[in-house]
């Protein structure tokens, strides 16, 4: 079955990630562009993934993950090459409502991480629940090609309007038409 496409509001989440080298970077590289509000629990890590996290003023607990380490937590990532591990994380995570990622293993995952354009406000995820990431990788880097490079400062423009106009239908007119124009100025280029 497909995983349900949904976007998160991470601000008052507590999320911790279990792990510290290549692949554990690459998802920690994707919670920064949503939240810096993580910790990490890894026995080790490369000098890579320490600096990027020192980057972000990112704590790492440098342990083994002990049961109960998930305790307060809303989502968590685990990212190891212990499957093991993968598996006692999403079992006792089943107790509370703590959402699990385990990477490369959807056996064990509430969600997953779908590879996403993300320019200012704008986000656009694809996902080919987890059948092939590869796959999904090559579909966002055409649609990438798709984006204006500006979008990011049009959304920010929209944003400003937005809470200058009172809600209505003649707003949502505005707003298409704006939107129409802008599709029509810098998408018909491509």
């Amino acid at each position: 079955m497909s995983y349900f496409p949904s976007y998160l509001q991470l601000e008052e989440k507590r999320i911790l990630l279990v792990g510290g080298g290549a692949i554990a970077l690459e998802k920690l590289e994707k919670i920064v562009d949503f939240t810096d509000s993580v910790n990490i629990i890894t026995k080790e890590s490369t000098d890579e993934f320490q600096l990027f996290a020192q980057r972000y003023g990112i704590d790492i607990e440098h342990k083994v993950y002990s049961r109960g380490d998930i305790d307060g937590y809303d989502i968590v990532i685990v990212a190891t090459d212990t499957q093991e591990l993968h598996r006692e994380i999403y079992e006792e995570s089943r107790s509370s409502r703590i959402l699990v990622n385990s990477v490369d293993n959807t056996k064990y995952c509430d969600f997953i991480f779908p590879s996403y354009i993300k320019r200012g406000d704008l986000t656009i995820s694809v996902s080919t629940s987890g059948s092939s990431p590869a796959m999904a990788k090559r579909v966002r880097l055409y649609l990438e090609g798709l984006i204006p490079s500006n979008i990011g400062e049009f959304l920010s423009k929209m944003r400003e309007l937005r809470s200058t106009m009172p809600k209505g239908k003649e707003r949502m007119r505005y707003f298409e038409k704006i939107s129409d124009e802008y599709m029509q100025e810098n998408f018909q280029q491509k």
